[in-house]
């Protein structure tokens, strides 16, 4: 599978270089082709990205307005997607003392890609101002303007730094949640799940009394809440879980619960099999979960939670579970050998464990 980095490769910015060229005749295609694909085979994908932001505020116009012209003629001819993150990246490097005209093109490029890292750039110079703009947005007629309301204000947005401000104070979002609650695009409720999610690591009490106040009798509600709420389900949150009703006094017992090896390499899958059963009288809504912990380099051991099924369980009801787990290295998580441990977990709560060893070899 070809890297990420390679969306912005040679034949791209050949492209890329063709479009502002026609989009304004003093633009240097061939100086910035140049400057663009200079060291590109030692740039990574974000490097590759800025790079090419900081390319385009050399040869482009030197006064911003008649430079965001350009950017607005040439983005229709641009590929869409990741690579288009360029035009919003450009804004954030050069665009703060021109807030008017930076909002207005932040608005239009995130309908190309996504302009979540750059309108953060201003909510760090100015959060007030910036924010009653995204407030408007979060009622545009365009899904990907009243997703970048929900997204761009997230208090831990990945690959981003977090907003203190929201972290500290979360009801300073509550209007764009609010707008945004029953939205029809998946798109957008996605973002404003993972917005609440976000909350609930540092404010899950006030998370929780927003979304109680919701009617999650409406479809796109309940899922927006329900999906917002699976970091504190994990967790065994005795409030969250009585928000679906889950069960909070679990009476269960595991049995039968194997591996399939002792020990297996880097590459390859683990099987677990086990059997749960109801140990009362009354049927009980279950989250099961498995909890796999992997070493770090320091050999402490950092768990990731993973959903396997809800279900609701009668009075002596048992059922069976079988899942196979891979092991392979991942952009976003690097696996170290040794032992590792895998774990049943009901409504948040550990009910057994099995550990095997993980070979590595070169």
């Amino acid at each position: 599978m070809e890297p990420l980095k390679e969306m912005f490769n040679r034949d791209f910015y050949r492209h890329f270089a063709d479009v502002f060229a026609a989009a304004d005749k003093k633009f240097d295609r061939h100086g910035f082709y140049k400057d663009v694909t200079d060291a590109l085979e030692t740039r990574e994908l974000n490097d590759r990205l800025r790079h090419t932001a900081l390319m385009l505020g050399k040869h482009l116009p030197q006064d911003y307005k008649k430079a965001v012209e350009v950017l607005m003629k040439a983005a229709p001819s641009l590929k869409t997607g990741y690579t288009a993150l360029v035009l919003p990246d450009f804004v954030a490097l050069y665009g703060k003392d021109h807030f008017d005209l930076s909002m207005k093109a932040l608005e239009y490029f995130t309908t190309l890609g996504s302009a979540e890292f750059a309108i953060r750039t201003f909510l760090k110079a100015d959060f007030n101002r910036t924010l009653t703009v995204m407030k408007q947005w979060a009622v545009h007629d365009n899904h990907h303007v009243r997703r970048l309301a929900s997204e761009g204000s997230r208090p831990r947005l990945p690959w981003s730094f977090k907003l203190d401000a929201v972290i500290k104070d979360p009801s300073l979002t509550r209007d764009i949640l609010e707008s945004l609650k029953t939205d029809d695009t998946l798109y957008v409720r996605k973002s404003v799940a993972n917005h609440l999610n976000d909350i609930s690591k540092d404010n899950s009490a006030y998370m929780l009394q927003l979304v109680k106040g919701w009617d999650t009798q409406h479809p796109h509600t309940g899922w927006i809440v329900k999906h917002a709420s699976r970091t504190l389900i994990k967790k065994g949150d005795k409030d969250s879980l009585s928000v679906f009703n889950f069960e909070k006094q679990v009476k269960v017992s595991l049995a039968q619960f194997k591996l399939s090896a002792p020990s297996i390499r880097l590459g390859d899958a683990l099987t677990f099999t086990f059997l749960l059963k109801s140990e009362k009288t009354s049927p009980q809504k279950l989250v099961i979960d498995y909890v796999v912990h992997y070493p770090k380099s320091s050999g402490e051991l950092s768990q990731k939670v993973f959903k396997l099924k809800e279900v609701v369980l009668q009075p002596g009801e048992q059922l069976t579970f079988t899942k196979k787990q891979e092991f392979k290295d991942m952009t976003t998580r690097k696996h170290y050998k040794g032992r590792h441990l895998i774990s049943i977990q009901v409504n948040g709560k550990i009910y057994g464990e099995q550990a095997f060893q993980l070979k590595i070899t070169s």
